[in-house]
């Protein structure tokens, strides 16, 4: 629901911008937020979904909402203000795309199946990105080193 409000606000910017002038896209949250408040919700639904598949027209449909929001929000990694490098970044950033856009195509022809095939195709666009951009990613916190 948060989501669809979001691309309602969105569209309503960039229906406020001047005729034959593109809008400048300007970043509300932080990457920090946008990680935690979108992609892990949308991430993790796509994720999950083998544990409380959609049932009728109505989950389907809050189902092809966060998986669109999961594409989309691989749009908002690649704006100018939040992307790392036009290498590596646009790289992760355009896995996470195509792993959502399929969710959203699956969702809309409600292929359980093929959303649930796409787990390790989203974990791998995941902890690419992680590996690249998270310095700490992966290596356990083993608390205070002991003294000899």
């Amino acid at each position: 629901m948060r989501a669809t409000i979001v691309l309602l606000l969105a569209g309503v910017v960039l229906a406020q911008a001047p005729p034959g002038q593109a809008p400048a896209a300007k970043a509300v949250g932080t990457m920090s937020e946008l990680m935690i408040d979108v992609i892990y919700p949308t991430s993790n639904a796509v994720f999950y979904i083998f544990r409380e598949p959609p049932k009728n027209e109505v989950q389907w449909d809050e189902f092809k909402t966060q998986a669109l929001t999961l594409a989309e929000s691989a749009n908002l990694l690649m704006m100018p203000s939040r992307a790392r490098d036009q290498d590596k970044w646009m790289v992760d950033a355009k896995l996470l795309w195509e792993v959502g856009n399929k969710a959203y195509r699956l969702a809309q022809a409600k292929n359980l199946d093929g959303i649930v095939a796409l787990n390790d195709e989203l974990n791998t666009a995941c902890v690419q990105c992680h590996m690249d951009y998270r310095p700490a990613y992966g290596r356990r916190n083993t608390g205070a080193k002991q003294q000899k």
